[in-house]
C-alpha cells in the first residue's frame, strides 16, 4: 500500500474536517491529508514541539484485514525507529490514540517517481545513475543490520526526488527486519516489482535488488513491468528499452530481474561498479584516435608474480583523482560519522533538536561526497586511465 502522495506535494487536497485535529495531546497538529488507503491514511501536520512540518502515518486498527496487517504497522514503526540514513525519512514518534497506531517521521518534500513517471519525463541515465548510487547505499546500509532489513515494496511511488535532486526512500509499511529462509510469511509487495520468491512468503536481499531493477525498467519505459515484452517469465530487457540505454544498462538490469534468487546478485555495489567499467570503456573507445584504439595491445611478458592491478594516468589526471577521493573520505568521516555521533550523544541531555540537526548534518555529508564522486568520474572521463591486470607487467617503449 502506497500512502505517499502521487501528485505534487504543493497541490495536494486539504482535508478541510482534519485541518484542526490535535494529536498526542496536542503536540501534532493536522492540516491536510497526503494520502490515503482502506487501512491508513498520512497525514501533513506541525510538530508544536519545535515548529517543524511532519508527516503522519495513522493506521485504523479496526479496519485491519488480519492480526498480520496490525503487526505490519507496528514493525513499521520499530524498524523505522532503528534507522538512521540520510536517504531514508527521519524516525520522530510512535503513539497509539482512540483505537489507531500513529508513527510520525520527517516530512520529505518533492516528488515521488511515480509522479515524474506519469508526467511523462524520462530519466537520463545520469540520473539513474544517482538513483541507483543512492539505492545501493541504502540497501547495503538496511541488508547489512542484524538482523538484515528488507524493504520488499520498491517502486516509483516509494522513491521521493527531493528539490535539490537527492532521492528518499520511504514506506516501510512491507518491511521485513529478518530472513527467515523456512517461509510462512504474509505476501506483500506490489504487483510487477515483486521477486517471484516474493509470491512464496521469502524475502531475501535479493529480493529488493529485483525490485530496484524492475523500478529502472519502469522509469526508461515508462511503463509498469507488466506491462512489458516477457520472454518465458523474464522481462525481456532489450525488447523492452530497444535504444533507451547502452547495452551496459541492459545488462545490468537483466542481472537484476533474474528469475531464481540464487543466481540473481543480492547487492546493487558491485553491479554499479560494473555499469561503470563498461560505461567508462565505451567512453574511451569513442574519444581514441583510430590509430590508438586499433593498435595492437602488448602487455609484454606474463609475470607471475604481479598479482597487483596498477594505473597509470596521463598527464596530472592521477594526483587530482586521488585528491578528490581523499578529500571524499575525510568528508565522510567528520559528517557521517564524528559530528553526528557527538550530537546523538549531546541529544540525550539537551532535546531532540539536536538529533535532528544530526540527521541534517549526515545528510549534507552525504551530498558532498556525492558531488565529489561526480567530479571524481568526470575527471576519469577527461583523464583516461590505463588499466592492466593483475597478471602482467605494462611493457613501455
Amino acid at each position: 500500500m502506497d500512502l505517499q502522495p502521487e501528485p505534487n506535494t504543493t497541490s495536494s487536497i486539504t482535508d478541510d474536517a482534519s485541518s484542526k485535529e490535535e494529536l498526542a495531546g496536542g503536540r501534532y497538529v493536522v492540516w491536510r491529508r497526503l494520502g490515503s488507503g482502506a487501512q491508513a491514511e498520512t497525514l501533513e501536520a506541525v510538530d508544536r514541539k519545535d515548529g517543524r512540518p511532519v508527516a503522519v502515518k495513522r493506521f485504523y486498527v479496526g479496519h485491519a484485514r488480519s492480526w498480520k496487517d496490525v503487526e505490519l504497522a507496528e514493525r513499521e514503526a520499530r524498524v523505522l525507529a532503528s534507522l538512521h540514513h540520510p536517504a531514508l525519512p527521519a524516525y520522530v514518534d510512535h503513539f497509539e490514540e482512540q483505537g489507531a497506531l500513529y508513527l510520525v517521521m520527517e516530512r520529505i518534500r518533492g516528488e515521488s517517481l511515480a509522479t515524474i513517471r506519469k508526467s511523462g519525463t524520462r530519466l537520463g541515465q545520469g540520473e539513474l545513475r544517482d538513483l541507483l548510487v543512492t539505492l545501493a547505499d541504502v540497501l547495503e546500509y538496511l541488508h547489512t543490520r542484524v538482523p538484515p532489513v528488507i524493504h520488499r515494496d520498491i517502486k516509483p511511488g516509494n522513491i521521493i526526488r527531493r528539490p535539490d535532486a537527492s532521492y528518499c526512500l520511504v514506506d516501510f509499511g512491507s518491511v521485513r527486519d529478518g530472513l527467515r529462509p523456512e517461509g510462512g510469511s504474509t505476501v506483500v509487495g506490489t504487483y510487477g516489482y515483486m521477486a517471484p520468491e516474493q509470491f512464496q512468503g521469502r524475502a531475501l536481499p535479493a529480493t529488493d535488488v529485483y525490485a530496484v531493477g524492475a523500478l529502472l525498467i519502469s522509469l526508461i519505459t515508462g511503463k509498469s513491468p507488466e506491462e512489458l515484452p516477457h520472454r518465458g517469465l523474464s522481462i525481456d530487457v532489450g525488447a523492452a528499452v530497444g535504444n533507451a540505454v547502452s547495452p551496459a544498462w541492459v545488462h545490468l538490469i537483466t542481472r537484476m530481474l533474474e528469475i531464481d534468487p540464487d543466481q540473481r546478485p543480492s547487492s546493487l555495489r558491485p553491479l554499479l561498479e560494473g555499469l561503470d567499467r563498461g560505461v567508462d570503456s565505451a567512453h574511451r573507445r569513442e574519444q581514441q584516435p583510430a590509430s590508438i584504439s586499433n593498435a595492437p595491445l602488448d602487455l609484454g611478458e606474463r609475470d607471475p608474480d604481479a598479482s597487483f592491478t596498477f594505473m597509470v594516468g596521463s598527464g596530472f589526471g592521477l594526483l587530482p583523482f586521488l585528491v578528490l577521493n581523499m578529500a571524499r573520505l575525510a568528508l565522510w568521516v567528520a559528517l557521517g560519522v564524528l559530528v553526528p555521533t557527538v550530537l546523538h550523544v549531546l541529544a540525550i541531555f539537551f532535546g531532540a533538536r539536536l538529533r535532528q540537526a544530526a540527521h541534517r548534518v549526515s545528510q549534507a555529508g552525504y551530498r558532498g561526497s556525492a558531488q565529489l564522486a561526480k567530479a571524481s568520474r568526470h575527471l576519469q572521463r577527461e583523464e583516461p586511465f590505463v588499466l592492466r591486470g593483475r597478471h602482467y607487467r605494462r611493457k613501455w617503449r
